[in-house]
């Protein structure tokens, strides 16, 4: 099992924080009525059904009908589980993100250049990615093997202006099943998706019986956690908890974050199952794992790889924090406790005063050719 790490030494016990100033007695958490739309995800007519590559152009009627206004954002008009914006706000924080994370992790796995090279006669390679956001990553690989059949599915249709002519987009939501796509791909992919999902074990399967023999699985997810640097030389979680509010504040805006996406149905943790449940699956094999411990922000005990990368990081938060008032305020939290946590993560991350961690765990493996 390999590991690479920004820093070399870690282990997943918890600690507990002896920061906290103040304890809030909070009401029970309960959402408010919905203002999702009548057209819903469990309704599969929302499927593409064109089997040639096409571009949904995002007209004032699709946007009507694929996007909702909530808390001052743009949401997706079919699924309640997830609950982060659609909006151009977040297609440029994603966008951001995805330069950030091939720096510290590489475009995809070594062997996908293999598995995509055009050797089979009368077979048409093809990629599939799930939960696709600005689809960056789906179209970089539409552009690096363009004779192939990329497919990018998400919640709300592909906005790019410059989507390549192999690249199709489909608007699904994947919780629905991927039946229809069984046997179809050499590659699957997913990143940082678990938030919408709610059922990711039995995901992992599906993803496998879409993948053609000998095809590639590549995941990444992270476990809404915030990690500290011990003296000890080691990371442990920031073990914080909804009933206060104190700092740490990033460790404690992350628990409520994480106890919103479980609350509208999503599967926060899996980042901490994925290699089990991936090598556990007796469709696949060959199975890789890594973690990574990425700084929150530029702590000027880190090295210079680490400080800029934290930056780069600290933006990404500082985006992700205003991207979340919609799922922390869908769950019923106060606005004024989710000021409260926000401004103070924050100031909290612009002093880079604590050296803190998020931890990305990626596996990747192959499906078995017999």
């Amino acid at each position: 099992m390999a590991r690479r790490s920004l820093d070399a030494h870690h282990n997943d016990h918890g600690f507990d924080s002896d920061d906290e100033q103040s304890i809030a007695s909070l009401p029970p958490f309960s959402a408010p009525p919905s203002t999702r739309g009548s057209e819903t995800s469990y309704d599969v007519s929302m499927r593409s059904g064109s089997p040639t590559p096409s571009v949904m152009s995002v007209t004032s009627s699709i946007r009507a009908s694929a996007f909702r206004q909530e808390y001052g954002r743009e949401l997706n008009n079919y699924s309640e589980i997830y609950r982060l914006p659609a909006d151009d706000e977040e297609l440029d924080r994603l966008n951001k993100q995805h330069d950030m994370f091939i720096e510290i992790m590489g475009k995809y796995p070594p062997c996908l250049p293999q598995i995509m090279e055009d050797n089979v006669p009368g077979e048409t390679k093809a990629i599939l990615d799930l939960g696709c956001g600005s689809g960056a990553w789906i179209m970089d690989r539409a552009r690096e093997f363009p004779n192939c059949l990329a497919v990018a599915v998400d919640l709300v249709p592909m906005q790019s202006l410059t989507m390549p002519d192999n690249c199709r987009s489909e608007v699904d939501d994947i919780n629905l099943g991927l039946e229809h796509f069984y046997g179809d791909f050499n590659v699957v992919h997913a990143r940082l998706i678990s938030s919408g999902i709610k059922d990711y074990f039995n995901l992992v399967d599906q993803m496998a019986q879409c993948i053609r023999p000998g095809g590639l699985l590549d995941l990444m997810e992270f476990d809404f956690s915030v990690y500290e640097h011990r003296p000890d030389g080691n990371h442990r979680r920031c073990e914080v908890e909804t009933s206060t509010i104190a700092g740490p504040w990033l460790a404690r805006w992350m628990v409520f974050a994480n106890m919103a996406a479980r609350n509208a149905g999503g599967h926060p943790d899996a980042a901490t199952h994925l290699n089990r449940w991936v090598s556990e699956n007796p469709l696949l094999e060959d199975v890789v794992y890594n973690d990574y411990w990425v700084p929150v922000a530029p702590h000027p005990s880190f090295t210079s790889f680490q400080q800029r990368i934290g930056t780069q990081m600290r933006e990404d938060i500082l985006a992700f924090l205003k991207s979340g008032r919609p799922l922390l305020l869908g769950s019923g939290v106060p606005e004024s406790t989710v000021d409260e946590l926000q401004t103070n993560a924050e100031r909290e991350l612009h002093n880079a005063a604590l050296p803190q961690y998020i931890r990305c765990q990626s596996v990747y493996c192959r499906k078995k050719t017999t």
